[in-house]
């Protein structure tokens, strides 16, 4: 297994077979946030890599490439692994969300459902897909920081929590939900001032956030809250962050939310719920070291009864929301290797496919990824190579300075723990259709979002009449 090297260094990664023992053996089944392929990644008969009991190059070959697949067994395991951590940490009810943000769509909706998992949603399509994928509208919380109209009408109609971010939320639902049977069931975000070590772009709890309110905020709007019929405040909500390896600032968070579950009960609101969020991180490079999804949950279940029998507070039911952690590990993508350029004394460049727009996050985070040839992942790795994609941008690289086996035009490339904020974050730069992605599982590939055509990105298209070419 090869991974690419850090920014911060001039290394690079170790060869492929010296880092092999994933496909083999070693895998964390009960967290498969720690390990850098899925749990059902093994060489076939041909010594080819498989995923699913499918190998990866027949996938390619069928499908075409690039193509996102994502592993049925791993993405089960991992809604698994969390509802057991939190039936055994903590003593009170807990409810996983998965944080849809991370990868939506009807078959991930439908198996979290299956799981007993609920689902956080953040636009109207999330939500759509949420409630048409099957998962039941209680199990469902709706976030944003700039919520419509629109959105939010779609949200009480259907009977979904609504997570209260600002006083622009309260205004819009005071006026959409007057009047109604039954009060609108609500949680209140806020930021509690927490800072984790993580990239400035995911860190959102600390107080310059454009989430949640203002801690020193939350008392007047519990107040208000207080006097508004159409809204039952349910519980709170606070988020510190993505990729997170620590696990103090979970702590500290417990006190924090503690605090104010003692201030909103004060003030007469029921608060059964406290949602900590999520934030866990994965293994992408063989450098990181997450926790498990277990010790994780120890952790913020143990400080959460704590914080709260310290203050004498019956127990609330302790939602989280994992969403990269859940299901990043389960996917992976397959590329075809393409073009090359030789600059001697300086770098090579193997083109594939892909790029940017089917994952954004080298170009956007400077992320790393852990790949190999898919025919041929223990085969000696024999040169470095930078793997480019095929837009018209010189930042469009997926892995820089990595170690491969001599690749040739036609060969399939697998990037593994790409099952979040991939399919999610894709776009249509250069007008390249997005991918395919396929569930797989017991030797069975299922289409579970049809692949784009060029001509699909002229659906909206609409060209004025005095525009159009003279005849």
């Amino acid at each position: 297994m090869v991974t690419s090297a850090s920014p911060a260094t001039d290394s690079v990664a170790p060869a492929a077979g010296e880092a092999a023992a994933p496909f083999e053996q070693g895998l964390d089944r009960l967290s498969p946030n720690r390990n850098l392929a899925p749990i059902t990644a093994r060489l076939d008969a041909l010594g080819r890599l498989e995923v699913g009991g499918v190998a990866l190059g027949d996938l390619a070959q069928t499908y075409g490439t690039p193509l996102y697949v994502l592993d049925e067994e791993t993405l089960r395991a991992t809604c698994r692994a969390y509802r057991q951590a939190l039936a055994a940490h903590y003593p009170g009810d807990a409810l996983a969300l998965y944080a849809s943000k991370a990868n939506s769509s009807l078959a991930i909706t439908a198996l979290v459902a299956s799981e007993g998992l609920g689902l956080d949603a953040v636009s109207a399509g999330e939500l759509l897909t949420a409630l048409q994928g099957g998962m039941p509208a209680e199990r469902i919380v709706f976030h944003g920081n700039n919520k419509s109209a629109e959105e939010l009408q779609l949200a009480i109609d259907r009977g979904v929590t609504v997570v209260l971010d600002n006083w622009n939320d309260i205004e819009l639902l005071s006026d959409l939900a007057a009047g109604r049977a039954r009060p609108v069931r609500v949680l209140v975000r806020f930021t509690p001032g927490i800072e984790c070590h993580t990239h400035e772009y995911i860190r959102t709890g600390h107080l310059d956030s454009k989430f949640g309110f203002d801690p020193d905020q939350l008392e007047s709007v519990l107040q208000h809250l207080a006097g508004c019929a159409w809204a039952r405040v349910d519980g709170l909500h606070a988020h510190i962050g993505s990729q997170i390896f620590e696990l103090e600032p979970h702590r500290d968070l417990a006190a924090v939310m503690a605090e104010a579950l003692l201030l909103a009960r004060s003030l007469g609101h029921p608060c059964g719920d406290l949602n900590v969020g999520g934030g866990l991180g994965i293994r992408y490079v063989g450098s990181d070291d997450p926790p498990s999804i277990q010790e994780w949950v120890r952790v913020v279940a143990g400080a959460v009864a704590e914080a709260c029998n310290q203050r004498q507070l019956v127990l609330p039911r302790l939602l989280c929301e994992p969403g990269r952690s859940l299901v990043a590990t389960a996917g992976l993508t397959l590329y075809s290797v393409g073009s090359r350029k030789e600059i001697p004394g300086l770098r090579t460049y193997l083109s594939v496919d892909g790029g940017m727009s089917d994952n954004p996050r080298p170009i956007t985070y400077q992320s790393l990824y852990t790949a190999v040839l898919a025919d041929r992942p223990l085969a000696e790795a024999t040169e470095v190579v930078t793997v480019a994609g095929k837009h018209c941008e010189s930042g469009d690289v997926l892995l820089r300075d990595i170690r491969l086996p001599a690749a040739s035009p036609g060969d399939v490339l697998a990037v593994f723990a790409t099952g979040a904020y991939n399919a999610a974050m894709a776009s249509n730069y250069n007008r390249i259709p997005r991918p395919a992605a396929v569930f797989v599982h017991d030797g069975v590939a299922d289409v579970v979002q049809r692949r784009e055509r060029p001509e699909d990105l002229l659906r909206y298209d609409v060209l004025p009449h005095r525009l159009l070419p003279v005849t």
